[in-house]
This record gives C-alpha cells, sequence and structure tokens, in this order.
C-alpha cells in the first residue's frame, strides 16, 4: 500500500475517497443505525458503553468532547453526569448521523448541555487542552489517518484529561474467532439487507472491524500519539475493547 492509499474495508482506495464512501455508508444506514446494533450485539453494544462510561471518571463540571457521536447513546449517558454547568459536544464527520443524535437527545429532554459540531477528527477545530475527557465509540475504524486523529484528539485533552477508545477488536480464542467471522460475513450482511435494505454497508462492517489494529497495536499508536498512559481492558472476549489514553 502506497502512502496515497488505504483500506475501505478490504479494498485499497485512494485516501481522498475514504472519507466520502464512508459518508456514503452512514448516510446509507442512518435510520435504522440503533435497531441494526441492538440485533447484531444481541443488545449488548449499550452494556459495553455503560462499562466505558463507569471508567471515563466523568464528573460534574467537565467539558466532554463526544466524538463520532453519531446517534448519541454515550453523549446520552454522559449528559446528567456532568450537570448543567458542565458540557458536552457531539461531533461526528457524517451530518445524517449527528441530525439524528441530535433528535434522540431532544425526545430525551436533553438540551441544556449538549453542543453539536460536525468535525473530522483528523484535523479538530477546537483549542489546545479544552477538553477533560474525549470519548470514540465505533468510529476510530472509520478514520482515514488514525495516528492523525489520535494526535489532534491529544492535542484537545487537558493536562490530568483522557481519551475512551471502545472500538471492536480481535477475540481472544481462536474457537470465538471463527464464530465471530461467520456471524459477521454469513448473517451480518442478510441483517443489514433486511432491516437498512443495505448489505453493502454491513459487509463494510465486518471488512472493516478486520482491518482495524488489534488490541495491542492500538495501544501502542496511542502512546506513540503523546499519551503518557495507556490501558486495556477486553470486554466480550475481546470482540470489543475499551482503551484509555491518559495525558498526565
Amino acid at each position: 500500500m502506497s502512502d496515497d492509499t488505504t483500506h475501505f474495508g478490504y479494498q485499497t482506495v485512494d485516501k481522498g475517497q475514504k472519507a466520502t464512501m464512508v459518508a456514503d455508508v452512514f448516510h446509507s444506514v442512518a435510520d435504522q443505525y440503533d435497531l441494526m446494533n441492538d440485533l447484531m450485539s444481541m443488545g449488548v453494544h449499550r452494556l459495553w458503553k455503560r462499562y466505558a462510561i463507569a471508567l471515563s471518571g466523568v464528573r460534574p463540571g467537565q467539558t466532554v468532547l463526544d466524538l463520532a457521536g453519531g446517534t448519541g447513546d454515550l453523549c446520552a449517558l454522559m449528559a446528567n453526569k456532568v450537570g448543567p454547568n458542565g458540557k458536552i459536544i457531539l461531533s461526528d464527520i457524517n451530518r445524517s448521523m449527528m441530525q439524528v443524535g441530535r433528535e434522540r437527545m431532544v425526545d430525551k429532554g436533553l438540551v441544556g448541555n449538549i453542543e453539536y459540531v460536525q468535525a473530522n477528527a483528523e484535523s479538530l477545530p477546537f483549542p489546545k487542552a479544552e477538553f477533560d475527557l474525549v470519548t470514540m465509540a465505533f468510529g476510530l475504524r472509520n478514520v482515514t489517518d488514525k495516528a492523525k486523529a489520535l494526535r489532534s484528539i491529544q492535542s484537545v485533552i487537558k493536562p490530568g484529561g483522557r481519551l475512551l477508545v471502545l472500538e471492536f477488536s480481535k477475540p481472544l480464542s481462536d474457537t470465538l474467532n471463527k464464530l465471530y467471522d461467520s456471524f459477521s460475513f454469513n448473517i451480518l450482511p442478510k441483517l443489514g439487507e433486511m432491516i437498512a435494505k443495505d448489505a453493502d454497508s454491513y459487509q463494510y462492517l465486518a471488512e472493516s472491524i478486520r482491518m482495524h489494529p488489534d488490541q495491542d497495536t492500538l495501544k501502542e499508536m496511542i502512546l506513540e500519539a503523546g499519551f503518557d498512559h495507556c490501558d486495556v481492558h477486553n470486554l466480550s472476549g475481546g470482540i470489543v475493547a475499551l482503551h484509555r489514553g491518559f495525558n498526565y
């Protein structure tokens, strides 16, 4: 792969194309995104997200950036924790997803301390050391230049702040890995076709997970981006991992 190309699932594409191709995926599935998450994880994604927030250390009065915030699951979990004197920015590169998130937050009555910013994680439009916490759930694997995004994120986190990356990862056992592969490539695209009328987007999802760095590789990338410490928490046998990066 050259410096000008990257992965889009198993395809090799020009770096300049990937963001548009990923955008097309999420424009297509935005309206059915939450339902599909429930179906393909059997609801367990909600437990993964609650666990992440439990380890976030988020407190009243803090300023939080929820990157790739999509339909707002993490944002909804944190809104009451930061309280009226805190602030959460729900940010996503995809306007369709962010619009669904905004509508969900309004429906839940979460309107006082949440703002919305469409932004690319690789070049965040925020001052340095602005946030106590940055969260990113199931979004990093879609970023074209992950190393650049992690450096951008590190720069906007305050000393003493932290990053949480919740993302699909590598199952810890061969048996689980084989079962997971069978589900991902045989069942998931069919669910996408039935529910979201889009099998291709969920084929891409399965492929993008396989192309994402494993637990140890992502930990090293977080440290190389300038974080002082990173710990890793495997969930559901490593199907998902929570990485926490700390700025000291």
